[in-house]
């Protein structure tokens, strides 16, 4: 028979994979923003969200906080290389240098913040128990920052009545990834996995069913700005 643990292993990898996808879904934006010399209506925030979502949860899944918890390091440590390069590219082609401060004001303060926090943590607490549940807290915090994100835009397709500036795939990939992390951490009940993800897959199915509302809507758009096709990868928001 099999054990639990062992299923609760392949759900992880099977996580990984998904969390991947989610974190690689805006490479056709990228693309798009360094073709078009532009960041456009595209916003940086959802990416620098995500990038100190990361760093909470390598550390929440370090030995020395929440052992047995190799797999959420690994594809967090993915996803903060790739965040911090798409932050870049929104450095590079930002419209001013009030932006560009912007990027790296709140990039800074979020590396201060993380500082503060974890040394305050390895030296004031000195259990599994009590490290887990605050950098736990936070982690959840921040998760649910990085699925909220993309309200903003959320609204702003409600208002417009188009999608073209809510990528499809990442809303289906926030879907998924919220949806297997959340299994993965009922499988060995995991109190703060379980409350951010199962917020990312609501978070995730909301904004495809806005996608279904309004994906005819859309006006149709070429590369050179003429109507022609709908951006599905398109990606964030401001």
């Amino acid at each position: 028979m099999v054990s639990t643990d062992t299923v609760r292993t392949v759900v992880g990898i099977i996580g990984n994979v998904i969390s991947f996808a989610l974190f690689i879904s805006p490479a056709p934006t990228m693309i798009r923003i360094i073709k078009r010399k532009s960041v456009e209506e595209f916003s940086p925030i959802p990416y620098l969200a995500t990038i100190l979502n990361c760093i909470f949860w390598i550390f929440y899944g370090q030995p020395f906080v929440h052992p047995h918890s190799t797999l959420v390091v690994t594809i967090n440590s993915v996803g903060f290389a790739l965040e911090f390069i798409y932050s870049t590219i929104f450095l590079l082609y930002s419209k001013n240098n009030k932006q560009r401060w912007k990027i790296v004001g709140i990039f800074l303060g979020e590396l201060v913040f993380f500082a503060i926090v974890a040394s305050l943590t390895m030296t004031f607490l000195h259990t599994h128990t009590k490290r887990s549940m605050v950098i736990g807290i936070f982690c959840v915090v921040f998760g649910v920052m990085m699925y909220s994100s993309p309200l903003t835009i959320m609204f702003n397709v409600i208002k417009t009545k188009s999608v073209e500036f809510m990528p499809f795939f990442l809303s289906l990939a926030n879907f998924l990834n919220g949806a297997i992390w959340l299994t993965y951490a009922l499988l060995r009940f995991d109190l703060y996995i379980t409350i951010g993800n199962g917020l990312g897959a609501i978070s995730g199915a909301l904004q495809l069913i806005l996608y279904a509302c309004y994906y005819k809507s859309t006006p149709k758009r070429s590369s050179d700005g003429k109507p022609s096709e709908v951006q599905l990868s398109a990606d964030s928001k401001v």
